[in-house]
């Protein structure tokens, strides 16, 4: 088989306390590409972004594979490319470097008021679907329930502290960065040198996935999109 015909591994890593079901609507070509969903594992005690990124690089049973991080998993992914050789790396809906962080994070950080958000929240997502009143407010709490399943308190202080403090002051020059123009956590006007989705917010993952389906196998196989 050339190098042409072969398979290409794609590896997707969700966002912050999220599983991989956020790619469900995601589809790739089964004769051009092999996807494969990664998911959280809870980090060691005060362990670092470092060594969390070598334990997920266990899980890449590929060369030359695909990664593409959703948010949080946007970093942990360039991360994991420190130590991998990539055919592509693309990050949807997160940051490049410290300084796409929006100020409110980064006020977080310097005042470690980042230590003072309740994740143990998380753990009456369940409780409140039942409680909901109103059609919108009861299909946001169904969407909390079915993606955001990882409610571990260690794994989520632990995220929450390394996302705010991430520690990288420049960019790669070779990654692909995909970002909606309405993005409420990580607001487009800190992203530079970005694909811009029209409309796409924080989770359009979920709700602009045709955009993705038409656009990720070019990304993929030429690093553009075609015009």
């Amino acid at each position: 088989m050339t190098e042409e015909n072969q398979l290409i591994h794609v590896y997707f890593m969700p966002g912050m306390a999220a599983n991989s079901s956020i790619f469900e609507f995601i589809k790739l070509s089964e004769s051009r590409f092999k996807t494969h969903f990664l998911e959280w594992i809870i980090p060691t005690a005060d362990e670092s972004l470092e060594s969390y990124a070598l334990r997920m690089n266990k899980y890449i049973k590929h060369k030359n594979v695909v990664l593409i991080g959703v948010s949080f998993g946007g970093i942990i992914v360039q991360e994991m490319a420190k130590s991998l050789k990539l055919r592509r790396l693309i990050i949807i809906s997160s940051v490049k470097c410290r300084g796409e962080l929006p100020k409110r994070m980064r006020f977080a950080a310097s005042t470690g008021l980042f230590k003072l958000i309740p994740t143990s929240l998380l753990d009456y997502v369940d409780h409140f679907e039942k409680i909901a009143v109103g059609d919108f407010i009861k299909k946001r709490a169904k969407l909390y329930r079915q993606y955001l399943s990882v409610r571990n308190q260690r794994y989520l202080n632990w995220a929450i502290k390394n996302m705010v403090l991430w520690n990288c002051a420049e960019a790669r020059k070779d990654i692909i960065h995909i970002h909606g123009d309405k993005d409420e956590i990580f607001p487009i006007k800190y992203i530079p040198e970005c694909l811009i989705v029209k409309g796409g917010t924080h989770i359009m993952i979920l709700n602009r996935y045709r955009w993705f389906n038409k656009n990720l196998p070019e990304l993929i196989l030429t690093g553009k999109i075609k015009k």
